[in-house]
């Protein structure tokens, strides 16, 4: 029987990537809004809903299934269109004691002890200073961000003072239409009294980051795989993030319990999930960064690369009811990368690579595919949905025998790829 899936905010990438999927053939993809338009410089939670209701009740067949693999508001979306639609879906209560950051801090501290020291900071009042009992270093973070945005560490009372306007900024953008949402959802007192205005402090804890991929579904929670994830030296801006995991089995099997009983925790389930964790390989200590009630798109291409399928197969086979048809190391490569080619600073763009020597690259390196995200005219200071510490020019992904291969071919590419940005002001 063949099946429509409605997808918010599909792009280029991904659509390839799902028409690959084992059984894609009985199965149409359609984009749902644009994601220009979903997460745009202004949110309008119910104006996107009723936009992607009314391409709904215009399609001239059946709405199958509706589902997504992007942060807010798309997370969010999900569950509220589905339930208007019949369909099944886990519940938009579900979804947001993950998605928002401080309540799923506290969910997390009632199954689990590997969580960083946390409270919360009210930036609206005059000279805020840290939650009682906290030290710096630590990080700052909206209550719903994207991306990493509006996320800062902090060393000191004058690193507070300098971010909180760049905070705030996110904050002013983001909070009204998570408000929108958590209007839309039945919450404890304290979470509705919070709103989606405060901010959250959190210890700052090390180590090495990865992050668990799984799915849940008719109460069973499911690990399907581990990604590793690095950074540029120095900086808090991901360099990469590589799969399958290098940490030892016995360190995945640990993350893999810690991430089951988070999950069935927060009552989420018919969803795909991913989970950040830290783990400190010398004091063998582990701390949840952060959950998130959706697959991580950024590894689609690095499932299918190792695997044979991407994780996108997950949230296709959960929407529907059934178990996930996952397979095992049956890529054609042993080790896949996605790359972060990144400017630290700002700039304003010139030109970037030709789609002729991007080929040309493609074609000199088998198992390598580059995405451009730079465009021309554009001030990087002025970008949505970045970390607040650099702005990504491409994204390289590379498949191969071992590190050292996939590491040559980013290498080669980001010498070769040229991007012309004239130097401005630092914003």
């Amino acid at each position: 029987m063949h099946r429509n899936v409605f997808v918010l905010g599909l792009d280029q990438h991904n659509h390839e990537i799902l028409r690959r999927l084992p059984g894609a053939a009985d199965l149409t993809f359609h984009g749902l809004l644009p994601r220009r338009q979903l997460q745009g410089t202004v949110i309008d939670v119910p104006e996107l809903l009723h936009r992607a209701e009314t391409e709904l009740d215009a399609f001239d067949g059946s709405v199958d299934a509706i589902v997504s693999f992007w942060d807010f508001p798309m997370v969010t979306m999900v569950p509220i269109l589905c339930a208007r639609r019949g369909l099944p879906a886990t519940s938009l209560e579900s979804v947001l004691r993950c998605e928002h950051k401080y309540w799923s801090r506290l969910v997390q501290r009632e199954v689990i002890e590997e969580v960083p020291a946390f409270g919360l900071l009210d930036p609206d009042i005059p000279g805020p200073t840290l939650p009682e009992g906290m030290r710096y270093p630590v990080w700052i973070k909206p209550v719903n961000s994207v991306a990493s945005e509006g996320a800062y560490r902090l060393a000191d009372d004058d690193d507070l003072q300098r971010r909180l306007p760049q905070v705030r900024a996110v904050i002013d953008r983001l909070g009204p239409p998570f408000q929108q949402v958590m209007d839309m959802a039945e919450l404890p007192g304290e979470i509705a009294d919070l709103g989606g205005r405060g901010c959250l402090v959190e210890e700052a804890v090390t180590g090495h980051q990865m992050t668990v991929e799984g799915f849940s579904l008719d109460g069973e929670v499911v690990v399907y795989g581990v990604v590793d994830s690095f950074d540029y030296p120095g900086s808090a801006s991901f360099l990469r993030y590589q799969y399958p995991s290098s940490a030892p089995p016995a360190v995945r099997e640990r993350l893999t319990d810690l991430s089951r009983r988070v999950i069935e925790a927060t009552g989420l389930t018919r969803s795909t999930f991913n989970i950040e964790f830290f783990w400190d390989a010398a004091t063998g200590a582990v701390h949840l960064l952060e959950v998130n009630a959706r697959h991580s798109q950024s590894h689609a291409a690095l499932f299918e690369m190792v695997d044979g399928v991407s994780n996108h197969q997950a949230m296709v086979d959960v929407a529907f009811g059934r178990a996930p048809q996952l397979r095992h190391r049956a890529g054609d490569h042993a080790l896949a990368a996605k790359w972060f080619l990144r400017r630290f600073g700002d700039g304003i763009v010139r030109s970037v690579p030709t789609a002729d020597q991007i080929a040309e690259l493609e074609r000199e390196l088998p198992g390598t595919s580059i995405h451009v995200t730079a465009v021309p005219g554009e001030r990087l200071s002025e970008r949505l949905y970045e970390d607040g510490y650099s702005s990504v020019l491409a994204t390289v992904f590379t498949g191969g025998a071992d590190e050292e291969q996939i590491t040559h071919a980013y290498q080669h590419c980001a010498r070769s790829l040229e991007f012309g940005i004239d130097e401005v002001e630092d914003r």
